[in-house]
This record gives structure tokens, sequence and C-alpha cells, in this order.
């Protein structure tokens, strides 16, 4: 698939590993050699900001969302030249979304997986029109636990194996964004799982 913009969620913090900033700004830069457009949740701080900064810095697009309440916050990155201030969280979530041709997760806290994890159900019911393919960047294992409970809510049947496999899994940027360019959307099928007889 021909990817134009690509939405990433990540943190608002830097967290514990030097080696996440990294690949947030190794991101960032990859975007922008491939001329993709970056779009993220707005913030100057935290993997937000060295996203958008390290993508800046190449020369790529980039398209913050936030909401009012966190432009007040003093956290907006007002070095952007297309900042988008919403009313909520769930107008944050749909703008990025709408923007985008696709989804990349780094690590990040509870708002990055809320961004995540709506994204895969969007995807699953067939919200995403076109189907929008969702990468997890597993920085050092950080992921790993989480895929780890996907895997057994489809074991116990919670989720069907095709929708299973909405999750990709990649440990670099390069090819995060490989997988998504490569992504083939599953046929669509009923979200339900039927339980046992």
């Amino acid at each position: 698939m021909t990817l134009s913009r690509v939405c990433v969620f990540c943190g608002s913090s830097v967290g514990a590993r030097a080696d996440y900033l990294e690949v947030a700004r190794a991101l960032g830069a990859e975007l922008a050699a491939r001329g993709i457009g970056l779009v993220y949740g707005g913030a100057r701080v935290g993997l937000m900001g060295a996203l958008a900064d390290a993508c800046r810095a190449a020369g790529g697009e980039v398209v913050g969302v936030i909401p009012g309440a966190l432009v007040e916050a003093e956290v907006a990155h007002t070095g952007l030249d297309d900042l988008r201030v919403v009313g909520s969280m769930h107008e944050r979530k749909a703008l990025m979304s709408e923007l985008a041709d696709g989804f990349v997760a780094l690590p990040g806290g509870f708002g990055t997986l809320d961004e995540l994890c709506e994204a895969l159900t969007w995807s699953q019911l067939g919200l995403h029109v076109p189907p929008k393919p969702c990468a997890l960047l597993d920085v050092g294992g950080f992921f790993r636990p989480l895929v780890e409970l996907f895997d057994a809510a489809a074991e116990e049947g919670f989720l069907r194996p095709e929708h299973r496999g909405l999750v990709l899994v990649v440990d670099t940027p390069a090819g995060a964004l490989d997988a998504l360019a490569a992504w083939t959307p599953p046929p669509p099928t009923r979200k339900w799982v039927d339980g046992p007889g």
C-alpha cells in the first residue's frame, strides 16, 4: 500500500532506557527520508517531541494533533508548521486516524495503549476505509507482554486468528514502515467469536 502519512503513538515521557529515545528519533528521520508525513499527538515533550523534532530536522512533514487542555498545560509543540487543536482526546484520535494511512506504536503509557487499541479495534470492525495497518515497534522487548496477552486472547477464544494477525510486530523503524507498506488486509469476517457448544 502507499503511505502518504503515518500516525505514531508514543509516550509523552522518554522512558527509562536510552534506546527508546534513539528509536523515536530514528523513526522520525526514516519517515522523512521516505517522504512519508508524520501525524502524532502534537506534544513537544517525551518521545513525542523527539520523534517530531527528528522528522522536522530531516525535512519531513509533521502534523500535530492536540487537545486544547494540553495546549493550556504548555506541552504543545509550538514549532510545528501544522498544529491542530481539538476539543477532546476523542477528537484527537479521530483526526489522527483520518489523516493517516497506517499506525506505528512506540513505547508509552496508558495514552499510547489506548490509541493503539482503538486503532486495532477500528481495523477489526472494518471502520477504517480504506483498511489501515497497525505496527508495534518493539524496542528492546517493551511490547512482548502485550503481544503475549494478544496471543492469550486468541487462544482463549476472544480474538479470531485473522484479527490477532492485525498486530504487526517489528523491531526497527525501517522494518515498521516496510511492514505497513507490505500489509494486506484480511478478508472481511465477523468480529464475534462463537463460544463452546
